[in-house]
Order: C-alpha cells, then structure tokens, then sequence
C-alpha cells in the first residue's frame, strides 16, 4: 500500500525534526538528517523513535 503523497509532505522525524523520505522500496522512512529509518508497517508510518533503526 503506497503512502499518500500529502502526508509525506508533512511528516517530519520525531527525534531531530529533518525531512524524511520513503527508503527500501517503501518499507520505511529515512531522515536525511539523523539517517533513522522509521519501519511501515500496513501502509501506516510508525514514528516512534523506539521502533526507529539507525542506518550508516
């Protein structure tokens, strides 16, 4: 299930409020900033930092 455009726009991480955008075929989103990458899990975004996962 693809995420909504809009709600791409709007979303910013919970940690270090950067941009995020859709990584790994979108079965995340990755801050461009703090490199987090926050999982998708049923087409819905889990933005907590708990869940996140620190890429190099």
């Amino acid at each position: 299930m693809a995420i909504d455009k809009e709600l791409l726009e709007i979303l910013i991480c919970p940690f270090c409020r950067g941009d995020v955008h859709l990584h790994n075929n979108e079965t995340g989103l990755k801050c461009v900033s703090c490199r987090r990458v926050y999982p998708i899990r049923d087409g819905i975004p889990v933005m907590l930092i708990d869940e996140a996962k620190v890429e190099d």
